[in-house]
């Protein structure tokens, strides 16, 4: 829950400069010996369905999931180990949005809450894990195909689309504005109050596999329960059979530089709704 409480102080203190904390600026290379792994390509065109949500083609494959001990910013929950995809799924290319939760939910959970903005392009925010859990199942009925949300490991694939780096783009997190809607606490922009709100979706450059918005604008709900990794190698790892709080991703609006890179994990109750709190779904392939 680290990035979720901060997010909580952004809003009183952007446009302040630092935030009074230290954090090391490693500078060395950030690669490790280990052994390199095949680089999946997508196979198939996107799909969309019948709420307009637009699926990406995700191949099975398998990667290192966490970070490098090096890596600038790293959190100790971050170890790095080996994980195989089994199966390829379809990804939504962005965030579940507004107009596609009212069209399968009928419901409106941001509605006059501060700092959010409404319109069906717009992110649906302030939903629990268990409301998301609920549109995939009402979406699931409604097209006779399994939806549902990334595992962890899933998620982290899907974002990497085969770097390694600490962002999908590469570790210059100078280049982060280019892909992600974030808080930067140096620039005089972030105190602007209009933008302080999750953005229309997809507007930002997408990863290597097309995928929008997978690092900042809003964090995004996983399957999974939040725990330390375990060691070892793992096929298609779905995390821990129970625990307190669900896994979110990808920084959001209200969070800084390092919330964002691909290895930041968190976790938040799954009762709890927050307005810099989102999802996106994956469709399986039927394999």
């Amino acid at each position: 829950m680290r990035a979720i409480l901060m997010g909580l102080l952004v809003i009183g203190v952007c446009g302040c400069g630092s935030d009074g904390t230290s954090t090391p600026d490693v500078t060395e290379d950030v690669s490790e010996v280990e052994e390199p792994l095949p680089v999946a390509n997508p196979v198939g065109d996107p799909i969309e369905n019948s709420v307009g949500m637009v699926l990406v083609p995700i191949p099975a494959g398998e990667f290192y999931m966490g970070s490098p001990e090096l890596e600038k910013f790293r959190d100790n929950d971050e170890t790095r180990h080996r994980v195989k995809l089994m199966k390829s799924f379809h990804l939504g290319r962005t965030e579940v949005t507004q107009g596609q939760w009212k069209a399968v939910m009928g419901t409106t959970p941001w509605k006059d809450e501060d700092y959010t903005r409404e319109g069906d392009d717009y992110p649906a925010v302030n939903v629990s894990w268990d409301d998301a859990v609920e549109f995939c199942r009402k979406l699931s009925e409604k097209e006779g195909v399994e939806y549902r949300l990334t595992t962890e490991a899933e998620w982290e694939y899907a974002c990497r689309a085969g770097t390694t780096t600490a962002f999908s783009f590469g570790d210059d997190e100078s280049q982060l504005g280019m892909y992600a809607w974030f808080t930067n606490l140096n620039s005089n922009t972030a105190a602007d109050v209009d933008e302080f709100y999750a953005h229309i979706v997809g507007q930002k450059k997408p990863n290597p596999w097309g995928l929008c918005d997978m690092h900042g604008n809003v964090f995004e709900w996983c399957q999974d329960w939040h725990a330390e990794y375990r060691s070892g190698e793992f096929t298609d790892s779905a995390g821990p059979a129970s625990g307190s709080n669900r896994v979110v991703r990808g920084g959001s609006w209200r969070d800084l530089t390092w919330y964002c890179r691909s290895a930041y994990r968190d976790g938040y109750a799954p009762s709890g709704r927050y307005i810099a709190l989102g999802f996106r779904v994956l469709r399986s392939s039927g394999e």
